[in-house]
Parts: C-alpha cells; structure tokens; sequence
C-alpha cells in the first residue's frame, strides 16, 4: 500500500488528468453493454421473435437505428479509449520525469557512505529498468485492474438482470480462478526479485568492464571477463525463463476457466431456450456479453505477475528515494559571508567505518596560507582525514573547524565552494578541456582557464593538440595520459580560486621536471591559498611548512622537512630511499 500512495505521491499536479482517464476507462466499459443490448433488440425484434416479419414491414427505421447506434457507440467507445490511453502514457511519464528527477538529485547529494554502500551497475538499474516497471503500474497495471473489475461488474450485473440462473452458473468457476491466482501471486513475487537482483549483478559487471577496460586489457582478461559475464548473462537468463515457466504452468488452467464460460453458456443457455426461459436474443446478449468475463479471467494471471514485478523494483527504488543523507546541512546553518581564510584545526578527530577504527585522536592546526604535507603507508587514513573538511566524511569523534567554526555549523555548498580538490582518481567528464578547467564556474573567462591551465603545466600539451582548448576528451580522460589528466585536474582545482587547495597525490604521475614547475607555481599563485598536499615524493613534501606522518590512523611524526629528518623516523627512512641512501639500520 505504501508502493501506491507514494505512486500517487509522484503524480503530483496531474492527478485530476489521471482520475479523468480512470472515468474515461470506466465510461469505455459501460459502453460495451451497447452492442449486446442492441444485438438483443434486432434478433427478438426483427429475426426471431413472433412478429418480426411484420416489425420489419412496419418499423424498418428502428432497425437502422439500432444498428447505426451500435456503430457510433463503436466508434465513440474506441475514440474514448484512445483519449483515455493516451492519457495514461502521458501522465505516467510525466510520474516517470519527476521520480527519476528525484533519484538523481537524491544520488547526487547523498554522502560517501552511500556510494559505500550502493554498486554503481545497482544503481544505474534502480534509474533504469526500474523505473520502467514502475511507469508500467501507472500506465498499464491500475488500468488493466480497473477494467477487468468493471467489466465483471458490469457483465454481472447484466447476466442477473437477464437470468440470474445462468449468471450463477457462469460465475462458479470464479473460486477457482481466484485459489490459482492466490498460488501464483504467492510463488511469483520471491522470483521477481531474485530476477531483479540477478539483473543488477549483470548490470554491475558491464559497467565495471566498460570503465575498467583499460585495466582488462593491461592484464589480458578479456577472455576471463567475457567467461564471467556470460556466467552473470546465463544466470539472469535462467531466473528469466524461470520466472516466465511459472506463469506458463499457471496459464493453461486459467485459459481453460475461461474458455469454460462460452461452452457453459452454450449447455445452460440452450437449455434455458429450449425451456422457454430466454429468447434467443437474450442468448445473442448472452453470448456477447461472455467475453466480460472471460478476458478479466485470462489477463488476471499477467497483471499478478507485472504487479509483482512492479513490487520487486519500487521497493528498490524506495531504498534510495527514502535514504536519508547523513551529512546534511543544519538547519540554523550558517552562510558565509567572505571568501574562507584558511585556517583549519583538528580536535581529538577519530573515524571509524563501521567498527573498524581508520584514524585516532588526530590533533594538529594549519595557518592561513600554509602549505602542509600529509605522507604515511597505503591505507594509514591519509585521504579520509582530508575529506573531512570539505565534509565528504564527519568524524566519528572530535570536530573539524575551519575559520574558527565546525564543518558542522557552515552550509556544505558555500564550505565546499570555498575548497579546491584535486583527487587522486581523477575524472573527468565527457566535455571539452576548457569545460572541464571551468567546471566549478561555467562562466569563466577563457582568459582565466588559460592562466589556471599553464599554472598546472598543462598549457603545453594543450596547445599542441588540434582544437586545443575546445578538445572534447573523453569519458574518465580517455584519449590523454595519466599525468596529463592529473594536470588538467590541478588546473580544475585552481581555477575556482579557493581558499583552501587539497592535492591528493596529484603530481604522481608526471615527471620530476613538471612537478618542480608545479610547484613553483602554486607558491606563486594571485591569491592567498592553504594548500594541503598528499604526496609519497620527498621532492612534492621538503618545501612544506608542515609535515604530517599517518601511521595507523594515529599522527606518528609533524614537523618541518629539517626537524623530521633530525628525528630519523619514518619520514627519515623514506627521504633514505629516495635519494638513493641506506635505512638507518643498514
């Protein structure tokens, strides 16, 4: 039920046109009753009946009446039918439009926790197929249910006014039809979501190939992935046909309920003739009148079947429609009213993903306009603590400040506006390198993409290439190199002036002669900046004013380049094995 009323919900602003379709159905139904009363009237009046040769002397202009009223009604019932489906499609779609709007504002303003959580393939099914199924109960399903309803009451209704004898004896398969359809809806719903699931799992693995194919095709895995999709392939093809078989084993019994009906008519209603109880016009009525029972009958096993579907993938999409976002502004949130300063302090931070611990009572405060490093092992916290101040993660303990006031307490777009990232995955979007430069602020001048683009040496190989700064790349940087993304990347970052630059391991992937270009540009940028560099390179860390080691998520050494080295640790050992020195050990 709560499927529905949300389905409602997102129907928002055309419900009125919905509810005139559903009395348009409605209307369509009654006028099936029309070309069996009709037909009733011309075989009692003009074919069979006692006086029919002489009605036909006398009243020939009834009998082209009636027979031009079964027309127009005709006609006029699939005119109504038409406007009534059209607009179906048409409001479902617009239901469509608004809940995949929805979604994707809800995936896009969800957390990193989310993205931890959910596969992208998942998802990409949930604002996909999904959806579909979803538009299908709008559009198909509640119509479909309130036709076979109508046409069963009114078909009832008919048959009782006529002979109720006859009706009871075309109603008795009724029971058995609804113990079938009970069996079916019970067996059917766990096996639409197992198929829902298997679909994701085949969704998942293309779109990890598809982005990953690069590092397919550096492994040579191409015969090995293509062994594991079809895996995926054959296992969702067999939940298919799965599903599909249990609707076929069912369909045989309740086609024959309902083919059942004309052969009871025939045995009750030739009696009933014969006995004098019905004139054969009735039977006429009778007879045409079967079919609103029987097709209710037939497509009752289906609708079961596509509203279960519809069930499997709104309780999917529901997961994230209802997903609450943990890291939100609140609501007495504070607006900044200037560019941030810089100032960043960490107190007594600790972070855990569930219950395992990444950092632990974390303590240290960066100036304004300082520059400080982050160095530590592959999985010592280094980029989880950075992504607590632009709030990409809240800490489990303590409190994250900038300016002097918690994360917390700022409006995540104006704390988030303030702060230029550059990532160590870097992506970029299918769109030209300035669009890409100019992403933060689409109304930069081209001017200013170029100065941002030669401060992160990108300039150079930029200009080299054909269309130069209109160059479309594309998906994820295809088409360029890692070091050339890494640098269009750090352009992106600068061009949106923050007050606070985070690097996260961002000069890797190029060469000592660039990074050295690199940063000397940083230290001579227009604009004041605290910049925070992640950086395993001795060479990216040395000209810091603050050097941060992370071991197991706790701060093991901080100081400058001469004081650490004095202290032989951890930083010592690294600066010995970049310069071609010993450990202190050896």
């Amino acid at each position: 039920m709560y499927q529905l009323k949300w389905l409602w919900k997102n129907l928002k602003g055309y419900h009125a046109v919905y509810i005139l379709a559903l009395f348009l159905s409605i209307f369509c139904n009654i006028l099936q009753l029309v070309v069996p009363v009709f037909s009733q009237q011309i075989v009692d009046l003009f074919l069979t009946g006692d006086n029919a040769a002489e009605n036909l002397e006398t009243r020939p202009n009834l009998l082209v009446w009636l027979v031009i009223g079964m027309i127009l009604a005709t006609m006029f019932r699939a005119l109504m039918s038409y406007c009534a489906n059209t607009t179906y499609e048409y409001t479902s779609q617009k239901m469509l439009y608004s809940i995949r709007t929805d979604l994707f504002r809800k995936v896009l303003n969800q957390d990193m926790g989310f993205y931890d959580k959910f596969r992208t393939g998942d998802i990409m099914t949930r604002l996909t197929g999904d959806l579909d199924a979803i538009r299908h109960m709008a559009s198909w399903i509640i119509r479909m249910v309130l036709e076979c309803v109508t046409m069963i009451l009114i078909g009832m209704v008919y048959f009782i006014y006529l002979d109720p004898l006859i009706a009871v004896s075309l109603i008795v398969l009724g029971p058995v039809i609804f113990i079938l359809t009970l069996s079916f809806r019970r067996r059917i719903a766990p096996k639409h979501r197992e198929l829902r699931e298997t679909m994701s799992q085949l969704n998942t693995a293309a779109q990890e190939n598809i982005s990953g194919n690069r590092v397919v095709k550096a492994f040579a895995r191409e015969d090995y992935e293509i062994e594991n999709f079809d895996e995926k392939n054959e296992t969702f093809r067999a939940k298919h046909i799965d599903t599909a078989l249990l609707w076929l084993k069912y369909f045989p019994y309740i086609e024959t309920c309902a083919n059942a009906l004309p052969v009871i008519l025939l045995v009750v209603g030739g009696i009933s003739i014969i006995s004098g109880r019905i004139t054969m016009g009735e039977y006429v009525a009778f007879n045409g009148m079967t079919w609103t029972i029987s097709n209710p009958m037939r497509r009752l096993g289906d609708i079961v079947n596509q509203y279960q579907r519809f069930q499997a993938a709104a309780k999917k999409v529901l997961e994230i429609s209802d997903s609450v976002q943990e890291i939100c502004d609140k609501p007495d949130a504070v607006e900044l009213t200037a560019k941030l300063r810089g100032d960043i302090t960490f107190e007594n931070v600790s972070f855990s993903f569930g219950s395992t611990e990444v950092l632990h009572d974390i303590n240290f405060s960066i100036k304004q306009g300082e520059t400080v490093a982050i160095m530590g092992e592959t999985g010592s916290g280094k980029t989880t603590l950075i992504n607590m101040i632009p709030r990409l993660y809240d800490p489990t303990e303590g409190r994250v400040l900038v300016d002097g006031m918690d994360v917390k307490d700022l409006k995540m777009r104006e704390l988030r506006s303030n702060i230029g990232m550059a990532a160590q995955d870097v992506l970029l979007f299918s769109d030209t390198i300035d669009g890409n430069i100019a992403y933060g602020d689409s109304d930069m001048p081209e001017e200013v993409v170029h100065s941002f683009a030669k401060a992160a040496a990108a300039s150079e190989f930029i200009e080299k290439m054909p269309l130069q700064y209109e160059t479309v790349i594309g998906e994820r940087g295809v088409g360029i190199s890692g070091g050339q993304k890494q640098r269009i990347s750090l352009a992106r970052a600068l061009a949106i002036r923050p007050g606070i630059l985070i690097l996260d391991d961002t000069t890797s992937a190029v060469d000592l002669e660039t990074e050295s270009y690199i940063q000397n540009s940083l230290k001579n940028l227009d604009f004041k900046c605290t910049k925070i560099i992640i950086a395993q390179r001795i060479s990216s860390t040395k000209d810091a004013d603050k050097i941060i080691i992370l071991e197991n998520g706790r701060i093991s050494e901080m100081g400058t380049h001469k004081e650490l080295l004095e202290k032989k640790g951890y930083y010592y050992q690294v600066y010995l094995l970049q310069n071609g020195g010993e450990s202190i050990d050896g």
